[in-house]
């Protein structure tokens, strides 16, 4: 999951609100139509308790154990697309197109971290995304160790010029600690560091890197930078707290170039009004390390099982459905800056938009952004949900990540709330495999994405702006 658009990065901790605490919330005669669909929320989570029970877990497994890892710019990415496609076929949902765009492609080579000094030993580390390669021979310098960017801009330029600089913030939340991993190479380069290292963003490890996205700025030397452990980078710090030389030799390959690769979208046509859109989207790709299960094979799949449910059930809403495979969404939201793009003059047909890409564990709710009436009509729509204990309405300015890009230009959406405390235990690392998924908790999170999205699809109103 790539969370490194700034007003996302910075944002403070949300404010989880039920439906009773909304200011203002009289949505008149909508609440009626709302408490309708009582009974379609009770088939649809009926029909994935019985029939459908298990699929999304077992064609989610199927899909990471038949592919693994899904880079941006692989080969394996567009097999993947070309898989999901002909899974969605198979299912008689037809209306399928893809949409070609260019992608990074950022191949992650041999990466090696010796400690010299004090004692010799070999630090666990993952290079991060676009990271530029050391030269053959490597870097080796000496260890600065800063907690944050005031640190090191208090530090003078003599003090970090030819040194590495590892920045151990401890974890507060992803939004609050990523920056250290996404700027932390421009920023030391800034002050004359060879390299960057950064304490893994993550509350929890068991001696485990956890890689992710990062940008140069204009202007600078890029540098090569890359995570270590919570275990190595305390380490260091204890080292460096006692006046101990620590020094490192960082050997660290890669090669950058870009490809072509695919959004895939499937509509499921509304009877009333076919040109508006209610989108529900995951992105296909994932890093290259783990198998991209929970990040966002979980998200990919919900959104995968919404059309295909719908269709199950006869289901045919006012509005069209769209699921979206967003593609490249690890290295910079690349797949959903060309969609709304390309769709630009479309815009005021998109009523909402969701998107699933932090976990499916068990749901809880929605994260919505939109305007005071909007919430307030979502919030009705979740005490439908009140039965599998999914009716938390939380406020968020910039909900989900791909579609903040949509969002940002007015248009109301939401992603999955999701009781996902452990998530960020095996985000960006090798541990994000099926283990991490729990099939009850993917139909639950199933069965409410889907019906969800089909009543704000079939409602009379449009979702306010």
């Amino acid at each position: 999951m790539f969370l490194v658009l700034l007003s996302r990065i910075e944002c403070v901790a949300l404010k989880r609100k039920t439906y009773s605490e909304l200011r203002s919330c009289n949505i008149g005669v909508v609440a009626d139509e709302i408490a309708s669909y009582d009974t379609v929320v009770k088939d649809i989570i009926d029909y994935v308790a019985g029939p459908f029970e298990g699929k999304t877990y077992d064609e989610l497994a199927k899909f990471v154990d038949k592919f693994g890892a899904r880079p941006s710019g692989s080969q394996v990415l567009e097999d993947s697309i070309d898989y999901m496609i002909q899974l969605t076929r198979d299912e008689g949902v037809t209306d399928i197109i893809t949409e070609e765009l260019e992608v990074p492609h950022w191949v992650r080579g041999d990466e090696v971290i010796t400690m010299l000094k004090p004692r010799v030993k070999n630090i666990a580390l993952l290079g991060l995304g676009r990271s530029v390669s050391t030269p053959d021979e490597g870097i080796t310098a000496e260890v600065i160790v800063v907690s944050n960017f005031e640190k090191l801009e208090a530090a003078t330029y003599e003090d970090v010029k030819g040194k590495i600089v590892l920045y151990d913030p401890i974890f507060t939340s992803y939004g609050e600690t990523v920056v250290y991993r996404s700027q932390g190479a421009t920023k030391a380069a800034e002050k004359g560091a060879v390299a960057a290292l950064v304490r893994s963003i993550t509350p929890f490890s068991i001696n485990s890197p956890h890689t992710g996205s990062q940008t140069y700025g204009g202007n600078v030397t890029q540098i090569p930078t890359a995570a270590i452990t919570i275990e190595d980078a305390d380490l260091i710090r204890r080292l460096y707290d006692r006046g101990e030389t620590v020094e490192l030799n960082i050997k660290m390959f890669s090669t950058y170039d870009t490809k072509v690769s695919r959004n895939t979208i499937i509509d499921l046509k509304g009877i009333e009004k076919p040109e508006k859109l209610v989108i529900v989207s995951g992105h296909i790709d994932s890093w290259d390390v783990g198998q991209g299960a929970m990040d966002d094979g979980g998200g990919l799949f919900i959104s995968w099982a919404a059309p295909v449910i719908l269709k199950r059930l006869n289901l045919r809403p006012r509005r069209t459905l769209r699921s979206i495979f967003w593609t490249a969404e690890e290295l910079g939201l690349v797949g959903a800056y060309a969609y709304e793009e390309k769709h630009r003059n479309e815009s005021s047909n998109i009523n909402f938009i969701m998107e699933s890409d932090e976990g499916t564990f068990a749901p809880r709710g929605l994260a919505v952004s939109g305007t005071q009436e909007a919430r307030c009509i979502i919030a009705e729509i979740l005490k439908l949900f009140e039965s599998i204990n999914a009716s938390t309405l939380v406020e968020d300015d910039s909900a989900g990540s791909d579609i903040a890009v949509i969002i940002k230009t007015g248009v109301p959406g939401a992603s999955l709330h999701n009781a996902n405390e452990r998530y960020f235990w095996f985000h960006h690392t090798e541990g994000d495999t099926m283990n991490v998924e729990d099939p009850e908790e993917l139909d639950l999170c199933t069965a409410f994405w889907t019906a969800v999205a089909y009543i704000i699809a079939d409602l009379s109103i449009d979702i306010p702006r």
